[in-house]
């Protein structure tokens, strides 16, 4: 009977619990939550103040007694507490119009590849406590292809990159599993990290990571565009200690990406290297598809191409390719059993 209304009143939900973005996707509804994985805590009463866009504002910005903490670290869950409670915050927001003391939904959760027994089951206990009737753990590279509508069920390479806040991924997938893969945490958070160095030690300028994001976003590219945007730097000069302003441009940008740029492509070539010849083949002749926001840099996938000899494309929505994935895993029950890495919670009962 519990079961029943279970499934009668809860939204089913895949999850993309991202280093820097949180997304959520219920069946027939698409992306219903889309923020950043930001909490504002107050300290002194543990009391959680907001939650995704209005906590990313206070960064930088708060007294001592409120604290701005991003839950998870290279894809990774680092504080399980306020990540337990943001994904708990979330999820009564979905079901906001529904009958709360009913709400325990199926949920389908992606994490890195690199991630030991521990940290999936951190997870899936999280999502569990946060109010989940069912969690099926999904690796992230297989769900940005599935949801870029890859064709991972037929003997054929399929390459992914995908560029997220924490680390980025490369992936060769054939017949529902990934063959070959390497990872790395240089991604778009390191990537805001290399124009805080670059700004503090050409300019002699402190300025702080959301500015420096920014700056990624409005300026930053891989190759030369013809462009020649220009953009203000804003911060604190070291040595005079007042605010200042100056001008950069793409190609002081570009200059500090340049280090990040060249292990990501390093990471695709090695990949390569110990891909199976035939499935080498298939990607030469297919090309690669590049997913997560560090994709939208501008000419990124010029470089990678022009690197590797091989076609490379982006997907159409590379920030939601992720999610779009959980959401095709929730209505294809075959395919997320060929799919979900094998449940730690299980494997105790056993």
């Amino acid at each position: 009977m519990f079961n029943w209304l279970f499934k009668r009143f809860s939204k089913d939900i895949g999850i993309d619990l991202g280093t820097a973005n949180t997304l959520l996707y219920v069946p027939e509804k698409g992306i219903v939550v889309d923020e950043p994985t930001v909490v504002a805590i107050n300290i002194r009463t543990e009391q959680i103040l907001s939650v995704g866009g209005e906590a990313k504002l206070m960064l930088g910005k708060t007294p001592p007694h409120i604290e701005v903490t991003r839950p998870l670290t290279n894809g990774i869950i680092s504080d399980y507490e306020v990540a337990e409670k943001m994904v708990k915050y979330f999820i009564d927001k979905i079901h906001e119009d529904g009958f709360s003391f009913v709400t325990r939904p199926r949920v389908v959760i992606c994490v890195p590849l690199e991630v030991t027994e521990v940290e999936t089951k951190a997870v899936e206990d999280a999502i569990m406590a946060a109010g989940a009737r069912e969690v099926f753990v999904v690796q992230e590279p297989m769900a940005a292809a599935i949801g870029a509508r890859m064709p991972v069920q037929e003997p054929i390479g399929n390459m992914i990159v995908d560029i997220g806040g924490g680390n980025t991924e490369v992936a060769v997938i054939s017949l529902n599993g990934v063959v070959t893969w390497k990872s790395t945490t240089v991604a778009g958070d390191e990537m805001n990290r290399n124009i805080i160095q670059y700004a503090r030690e050409v300019f002699n300028l402190l300025i702080g990571e959301a500015h420096a994001e920014r700056i990624k976003i409005r300026v930053g590219s891989a190759a030369e565009t013809g462009e020649g945007i220009e953009f203000p730097m804003r911060g604190r000069d070291i040595i005079s200690g007042l605010p200042r302003e100056i001008t950069v441009t793409d190609a002081h940008i570009r200059e500090a990406l340049d280090r990040s740029i060249r292990t990501i492509v390093d990471l695709i070539k090695m990949t390569l290297e110990v891909t199976p010849p035939e499935l080498t083949g298939d990607i030469h002749e297919r090309g690669m598809l590049l997913t997560g926001g560090g994709s939208l840099l501008r000419g990124l996938d010029e470089v990678i191409s022009k690197a590797t000899k091989i076609p490379v494309r982006i997907a159409d929505d590379p920030l939601s390719a992720v999610v779009r994935g959980t959401g095709v895993l929730l209505e294809d029950t075959a395919l997320l059993n060929e799919v979900v890495i094998p449940s730690t919670r299980n494997s105790k009962k056993r």
